[in-house]
């Protein structure tokens, strides 16, 4: 029981990407500045469209509320969000794309985005497999780009 137990949790730890209630979060060993600096630059150097970039934290100042990190990059084309929405347009509520990138209280910085599979299951998409593939690698790659040492 004990060496199942131990292999178990090398497992579990081994993995780099976490996957619950639909999001993806992955490490990153950049702060969240940095991190978020090098998926804008991934994103655009990729031809996707960055609509904005929210500062949290800095808003939450704003009005005296004391927010570690976080930031929200919303990003997106067209070209492979709209055959998503003509699949199912309720796919639209998520689309663009977000990433947010924040520093949790042990001070590791994350950056997580919803799992296309959990998008295709919330919006009844059918026959759009391909894209949703596509869509899933994409983000894949941003991500691990964008976090990787």
């Amino acid at each position: 029981m004990r060496i199942l137990l131990s292999c178990f949790l090398a497992i579990i730890f081994a993995i780099p990407a976490l996957a619950t209630d639909g999001m993806i979060s992955l490490p990153s060993h950049h702060s969240v500045s940095d991190t978020s600096d090098r998926l804008v630059k991934l994103l655009e150097t990729k031809g996707m469209t960055v609509f904005s970039r929210i500062e949290h934290a800095a808003a939450a100042q704003k009005v005296g509320i004391n927010l570690r990190p976080t930031t929200l990059i919303i990003f997106g084309n067209p070209k492979i969000g709209s055959p998503l929405m003509k699949c199912s347009q309720s796919a639209g509520l998520d689309l663009p794309q977000k990433a947010l990138i924040y520093q949790n209280e042990q001070g590791q910085v994350w950056l997580s985005y919803n799992d296309p599979a959990y998008l295709k299951g919330r919006h009844q998409i059918k026959g759009c497999e391909e894209v949703l593939n596509k869509v899933t690698g994409a983000l894949n790659k941003f991500a691990t780009g964008a976090t990787a040492k």
